[in-house]
């Protein structure tokens, strides 16, 4: 089920990105975080802390719980 959640998230971010026409690393860079950490969320392989979630849905001016819908 963790794993769902994860890949949901990051499918949900992947497309967010996408639509902004930003890089895994440009949007890495926007939040201040490693260049690969997008890469590795988008793809389900990292646990992300509700801190880092919060900054993305900040980031993309959607609620937290609409990168899990």
């Amino acid at each position: 089920m963790t794993k769902d959640i994860k890949k949901k998230l990051g499918k949900n971010i992947k497309k967010l990105r996408k639509q902004k026409h930003l890089s895994q690393e440009e949007l890495s860079l926007n939040l201040d975080l490693d260049g690969s950490y997008i890469g590795k969320v988008e793809n389900g392989k990292l646990n992300i802390t509700i801190e880092k979630i919060a900054n993305i849905a900040e980031f993309f001016d959607v609620d937290v719980i609409e990168l899990f819908r």
